[in-house]
């Protein structure tokens, strides 16, 4: 079960969080990707069993955080700090999945004192990443290649217009991908507990609307606001190679800006080889 709480930042607005695990085990932020929420947690089994408090914070707009207007990636780090200093935790471990992945670089640059060790499990990588695209289904493809040109007011209405029957109901819009996600996926995404967990988060997600969704997916398309090459945490990188929302390529070139970093390659396996391999991805994480 999450333990939900909130903090009140000190811009006024408000960021809700989920608790997993034992909460005296070592401590591990987990930063959702695009359409999900706090309540993203891959098993809180899992995590109890493996003595990990596993914090997840709602982004700005989804679930019940407050929007922030003009947000950048580089504002994010500004969250986790005072999230982490109401918690008394001075270091800590962090891992994202797919969308998240410009914020745990975020953190990992503008942060690097307070990190321990990183993981990014299907991560997406910056827009100018050579080849970052190869093997990207034609949806992403097209929001990575002219999102970044696009006005918002207009990207705004694009991508309400394409999550419409997804926010209104995402059991079945997840049952309409059956067939067109990658083989492994399909595997995935039908175990009870992953279903039950996609769903429970998405749901969550899309309550306050499409805004946020809306807000991250714009600054995904576009520059980070900072290089790979300065962050100075190394990064623990988990991709499937039959992933179709983000490319082993995407980790691999990511792999090799960041000095230090190290690709776990997951033959086989696509966009949720998190879940199967959610103990492994701890375990690894709490040992450095």
């Amino acid at each position: 079960m999450a333990l939900d709480k909130t903090i009140h930042l000190k811009d006024g607005r408000t960021l809700p969080f989920a608790e997993y695990g034992d909460p005296l085990g070592r401590s591990v932020f987990f930063f959702h990707c695009i359409r999900v929420s706090r309540l993203s947690c891959p098993s809180p089994k899992v995590t109890r069993k493996a003595g990990v408090r596993l914090i997840i914070p709602d982004r700005p707009g989804s679930g019940l955080s407050d929007f922030q207007p003009g947000r950048r990636i580089l504002d994010w780090p500004k969250d986790i700090t005072q999230l982490a200093d109401h918690l008394g935790i001075g270091k800590f471990a962090v891992a994202v999945h797919s969308g998240g992945g410009p914020y745990v670089a975020a953190c990992t640059y503008g942060l690097p004192d307070r990190f321990t060790t990183a993981a990014m499990l299907s991560g997406a990588g910056p827009i100018d990443s050579p080849q970052g695209t190869l093997g990207m289904s034609s949806v992403n493809k097209f929001g990575i290649k002219v999102g970044r040109f696009i006005p918002w007011l207009i990207w705004q209405a694009l991508i309400s217009v394409f999550y419409y029957r997804r926010a209104r109901n995402p059991a079945a819009d997840m049952e309409r991908g059956d067939g067109i996600r990658p083989p492994a996926d399909d595997e995935q995404i039908h175990k009870p507990e992953v279903w039950e967990a996609c769903l429970r988060s998405e749901v969550e997600a899309f309550r306050p609307g499409l805004r946020g969704l809306s807000w991250d997916a714009h600054l995904l398309a576009r520059p980070w606001g900072f290089p790979l090459e300065n962050i100075r945490v190394p990064i623990h990188l988990w991709n499937g190679t039959e992933d179709d929302q983000v490319p082993i390529s995407m980790a691999r070139f990511i792999a090799g800006k960041i000095p230090g970093s190290k690709i776990t390659i997951c033959e086989n396996e696509a966009h949720l080889a998190l879940f199967p391999h959610w103990e492994e991805i701890l375990t690894q994480l709490i040992s450095e």
